[in-house]
C-alpha cells in the first residue's frame, strides 16, 4: 500500500465502518494519527515493538508485541497496514467477548494448526509475564504453572491442545485469562 493515499478512499471508509466498530469520525481520527506515526502508511514490526516499549517500560515486551504483531498483520507481509491496524483495533478494543476470545485463539495459536499446544500457550505467557516485568504475586507463580492451571481447567479431553471451543469456554470460566489474553483495558489504549 505505502505512501499512495494519505487520505482515505469513500469506499474505504465505508468499507471500514461496516468492518469495525468505529465511526467514520473515529475511522479518520485514527487513520490521521496511524500516518502521523507511520508517514509511509506501513507499520513495521521494530515500530510495533517501540509502541509496547512506551507503555510497559518497567518489562520487555519485545516478545509480546511480536506475537501481537503477526495477528495484527493479516496478510503476512512484514508490515500493518491501517486497514488490518484499525480492524484488530476494534476486536480488542470494542468486540464481543466471543469476537475477542476468537482474536486471542490466534494470538496463541502461533503455527495456526487450529490448535493451542502448551508450548504455544507458554510462549504467550511467558512474553506476558517478560512485558509486565515482573512475576504475578498469585498462586500460579511461574509460566510454566500458569499454563498447568489454565490446561487443567480448559482441555476437557486431556488431550494437550486447546480447540477453539474449548479455550472459549474455559476463558469464559476464568475471567483473569481474558484480561490476560488481551491485558484489558491497556492494550487498547496503547495503541
Amino acid at each position: 500500500m505505502g505512501k499512495k493515499n494519505s487520505k482515505l478512499k469513500p469506499d474505504t471508509v465505508e468499507r471500514l465502518i461496516s468492518e469495525t466498530y468505529f465511526t467514520e469520525k473515529e475511522i479518520k481520527q485514527w487513520h490521521k494519527g496511524f500516518l502521523k506515526d507511520c508517514p509511509d502508511g506501513l507499520l513495521t514490526e521494530p515500530g510495533f515493538i517501540k509502541i509496547y516499549t512506551q507503555f510497559f517500560p518497567h518489562g520487555d515486551p519485545s516478545k509480546f508485541a511480536s506475537l501481537v504483531f503477526r495477528v495484527f498483520d493479516e496478510n503476512n507481509d512484514g508490515s500493518i497496514e491501517f486497514e488490518e491496524f484499525i480492524r484488530a483495533l476494534s476486536i480488542t478494543s470494542r468486540g464481543n467477548l466471543d469476537e475477542k476470545l476468537c482474536w486471542a485463539f490466534k494470538l496463541y495459536d502461533v503455527d495456526n494448526d487450529g490448535y493451542i499446544t502448551r508450548t504455544e500457550m507458554f510462549n504467550i505467557v511467558d512474553a506476558i509475564y517478560q512485558m509486565v516485568g515482573q512475576q504475578p504475586q498469585d498462586d500460579d507463580g511461574t509460566p510454566e504453572k500458569r499454563v498447568e492451571k489454565i490446561f487443567s481447567q480448559m482441555d476437557k479431553n486431556q488431550d494437550d491442545k486447546l480447540t477453539l471451543e474449548e479455550f472459549k469456554e474455559g476463558s469464559k470460566n476464568d475471567p483473569r485469562i481474558v484480561q490476560a489474553l488481551s491485558l484489558e483495558p491497556d492494550t487498547a489504549s496503547a495503541l
